[in-house]
């Protein structure tokens, strides 16, 4: 096997491993696969919409050497874009707040960037606490020499994803019947199911929520702490052509996944992870034999490891 060096770490984002679960899919269920996406460099999906990003900005000529760059993130996006704009040459300065895992918030100052942290109510995701993370990052982006890459409205980010779902189509070879997963700047599953109805029309795109926040499903916004999703906004990028359906998840559901998940099939991921499984292996008794459901492992369960997931 000739394998060529890497020119640098950004060359390593995707290409990530599609695995059928085997050990916790019902007799009676369609196939489940789920992409590995905590096999990118940080540990998460977001490592492709952070180099998205910052790489149309800086074509654009938005973005140029020697600007600050900014976001407010529950985590996992800062660190992907600490970890590009590192490679890069970039400073970048993290939005967040207490209510996110610590590993994450680490993880952000590790890689050379700064941290500013908006107070939780109680460690909770509220309704309010994104809106105002994202007024302290406008803030910050009407100061000259920065460049606010906003996560949620920014639709070069689609591009990143597209390639996530092009990679499922070659992995799978086979019809996807339907792909699930939870959203909260919804940049994934948008470019995701851009690419599968493309090649498939026939392809349901069906988006998770917490059955504590089901802003998307009923309109009502609620408290959870599943982090990276339900950010208490209808997100921009979530256009409804490009999805089929919404369903509901308990978040206790999704924590006992989590552990049946590094218990059973050798999967180490997230609450948001597992909360998509859920809802596939749903899909999956619903449907039956004979169809195929996907969906994503956003990240890494070592991310989770002091917040008590797998306690």
């Amino acid at each position: 096997m000739n394998v060529r060096p890497a020119a640098s770490m950004l060359t390593t984002i995707g290409n990530t491993p599609l695995v059928q679960l085997k050990k916790i899919v019902p007799d009676y269920c369609a196939d489940i696969y789920i992409k590995l996406e905590y096999f990118n460099p940080t540990g998460s999906y977001k490592d492709r919409m952070a180099l998205a990003i910052i790489e149309a900005a800086e074509k654009r000529g938005a973005l140029k050497p020697g600007m600050l760059v900014v976001e407010c993130t529950g985590g996992s996006t800062g660190a992907s874009l600490a970890f590009v704009c590192a490679v890069k040459g970039y400073r970048f300065k993290a939005i967040s707040s207490d209510a996110f895992a610590k590993e994450k918030l680490r993880a952000i100052q590790m890689f050379g960037a700064e941290l500013e942290l908006i107070p939780s109510d109680g460690g909770k995701i509220t309704p309010d606490l994104i809106p105002r993370m994202m007024d302290r990052a406008a803030a910050l982006a009407a100061q000259p020499g920065t460049h606010w890459t906003n996560q949620f409205k920014n639709t070069d980010a689609l591009e990143g994803y597209k390639i996530l779902g092009k990679e499922i189509l070659n992995q799978l070879a086979k019809p996807v019947d339907v792909f699930c997963a939870a959203v909260g700047t919804a940049g994934m599953a948008v470019g995701v199911s851009l690419e599968l109805k493309k090649a498939n029309p026939n392809t349901k795109v069906i988006v998770l929520e917490p059955a504590s926040a089901p802003l998307l499903s009923t309109g009502v916004k609620g408290n959870h702490k599943v982090e990276g999703i339900a950010v208490g906004l209808i997100p921009p990028l979530l256009d409804r052509s490009h999805y089929d359906g919404v369903r509901i998840v308990e978040e206790a559901e999704a924590r006992t996944m989590a552990k049946l998940l590094v218990a059973k099939e050798g999967i180490f991921a997230g609450t948001s992870s597992a909360l998509n499984v859920v809802a596939a292996i749903e899909i999956g008794k619903q449907l039956g034999p004979g169809h195929t459901v996907v969906t994503i492992a956003c990240d890494s369960g070592m991310k989770y490891l002091a917040g008590g997931l797998f306690d």
